[in-house]
């Protein structure tokens, strides 16, 4: 069995194993990190040799550390990391690698019809008729997206919303509030098969499938790190945020992740604060006094248009996996107008947490 897993902001670690009447057997570690005592990885392969195959990734963690030496200093690589790809080895979960991505990236939609888009494509995604993928939005309308737990009156201030003229939708996937203007945001989905992500926790998981945009930002100047559990943060605040959706394949089997991403390029922070209702308990909870804090524009960081910072983007995505142009099709856009029509668009599902 192989495993693998890239350490958010570190190495790639690789774990060759078999198992055999529920333990591990002849266990392999190895990767591009940095390691002293050169004698270490012998004593993480041997704390690793005979554990119960059906030990957490933070049980392993634990057997490596009390087998580690002296003094031991690790560099892009952590115990639990090892622990991680040894349990995606048990799962045969796959990598980035081993699928052909596929990018689409159209013209300006309604939010509604992005909320339906991102169900048709993760549910296509799960049954095998679409490619691993990933879709750049373009905003039809300025919009407030709110999280599917979340209560509509809690955290939108609907005279603040009808005075802008802003839609509120509510997605499929949880997590906080969104609020969003043509042009002042980036936000892109990425729609991939449940075997991605194999033996990762759920907060392994967003980590995991951020890793590739801390890169991406890496490139345009920006230091950037995965902040625990779905934001995006930068030395100078937070950048983006992050909210995922496990989808159930047919009849029960395999299925599909939905993780989408907004990142704030410009905002109008007064008029976020009409609109939504920001309380003080969330922002004493992030330590930051004023909301205008919450986030920082991307636009400042790079000095690059909108545009060119997607474009950046989207070549570094496929620098690293590989990635063709296609569209939605004929047959999935029907779909997603008739679910944004009958369940996105609708009273009912908006203000199903009144």
């Amino acid at each position: 069995m192989h495993g693998e897993y890239k350490v958010p902001g570190g190495k790639l670690v690789v774990v060759d194993l078999d198992a055999g009447e529920g333990v591990l057997r002849d266990v392999t570690v190895a990767g591009d990190f940095f390691l002293e005592p050169d004698e270490a990885i012998l004593s993480i392969n041997k704390a690793l040799e005979g554990a119960p195959s059906s030990t957490d990734a933070a049980g392993l963690a634990a057997r490596i550390d009390a087998a580690l030496p002296e003094g031991t200093v690790m560099y892009g690589l952590t115990s639990e990391a090892v622990g991680i790809a040894v349990r995606r080895a048990l799962a045969r979960a796959t990598d980035w690698t081993d699928y052909d991505w596929q990018l689409i990236h159209e013209g300006p939609q309604p939010p509604a019809l992005h909320m339906a888009l991102d169900e048709v494509l993760t549910a296509e995604v799960a049954a095998g008729r679409r490619p691993p993928t990933l879709r750049v939005w373009e905003w039809g309308a300025p919009a407030v997206i709110i999280g599917s737990f979340q209560s509509l009156r809690n955290e939108v201030d609907a005279e603040g919303a009808a005075r802008h003229g802003i839609e509120v939708v509510r997605r499929i996937s949880g997590g906080g509030a969104m609020f969003v203007e043509p042009g002042n945001t980036i936000t892109y989905s990425l729609s991939v098969p449940e075997a991605l992500v194999q033996g990762l926790s759920f907060q392994d998981s967003y980590a995991y499938l951020d890793d590739w945009v801390l890169g991406a930002l890496g490139e345009l100047g920006i230091r950037a790190w995965y902040q625990p559990l779905n934001d995006i943060a930068t030395d100078q605040g937070k950048i983006a945020g992050a909210a995922q959706k496990r989808v159930v394949g047919p009849g029960g089997g395999p299925g599909a992740v939905l993780h989408h991403v907004t990142m704030s390029y410009d905002i109008d922070a007064d008029k976020m604060l009409e609109v939504l209702r920001i309380g003080r308990e969330k922002m004493s909870d992030k330590g930051i006094k004023s909301a205008k804090k919450r986030v920082d524009p991307l636009r400042r960081q790079t000095g690059l248009a909108r545009e060119a910072v997607i474009e950046r983007m989207i070549e570094s995505f496929g620098g690293r996996y590989g990635l063709c142009r296609g569209k939605v099709t004929d047959e999935e856009l029907t779909r997603a107008r008739e679910l944004a029509r009958a369940k996105f668009g609708s009273a009912e599902w908006t203000a199903r947490v009144p």
